[in-house]
């Protein structure tokens, strides 16, 4: 069997589901044994490669994630939607609370820890969108991964069955289930 190719990466989250996925400890030398891992906040490169499995963190929250999910969507032959900000949008919706003035505001101007004193024109800083979206509000997903985050047995189970072939079996909370 060949190895297939697996890149994760997080939009809009807290990076809770990578940290998740680093607590399969051990089991990541089998997840390795079947898969090359070609992009993860680890492994950087800036351009998504093409991929088997794409693992996606996080909500939909500016014009760089619109633009990014769609770039991931055409790159991967499977893509998982990977834990509840990415399945619902969950915390990022927070911030619709208040408008994407108030957040700027309070962000680079308000904040101690990066008082700049002004809301940068910068094109390189992503511009916010109305509203903050779960994944398949924007694209196709085939797996949904739920949890705040998904349980590292989880998602260990997940990587295993789509890494040899296999349809993931869970029940509608999100748990394994063999069959």
């Amino acid at each position: 069997m060949s190895k297939k190719t697996l890149a994760t990466v997080w939009l809009g989250g807290c990076s809770g589901c990578h940290m998740s996925l680093l607590d399969v400890d051990e089991r990541i030398l089998e997840i390795a044994r079947l898969a090359d891992i070609v992009k993860s906040p680890v492994v950087d490169g800036k351009a998504f490669p093409a991929c088997d499995i794409a693992l996606v963190e996080g909500a939909v929250c500016n014009d760089e994630h619109e633009h990014e999910i769609q770039v991931i969507r055409q790159k991967a032959k499977l893509l998982v939607s990977f834990g509840d900000c990415a399945v619902t949008a969950n915390v990022p919706t927070l911030r619709m609370r208040f408008s994407k003035d108030q957040c700027l505001r309070r962000s680079y101007v308000e904040a101690e820890s990066n008082s700049r004193g002004h809301i940068p024109k910068d094109p390189d800083v992503p511009k916010l969108i109305d509203r903050v979206a779960p994944l398949h509000e924007h694209v196709k997903v085939d797996y949904f991964l739920p949890g705040c985050p998904p349980s590292a047995d989880l998602i260990f189970f997940v990587l295993m069955e789509l890494l040899q072939d296999r349809v993931p079996v869970l029940d509608l909370g999100g748990m394994a289930k063999y069959g």
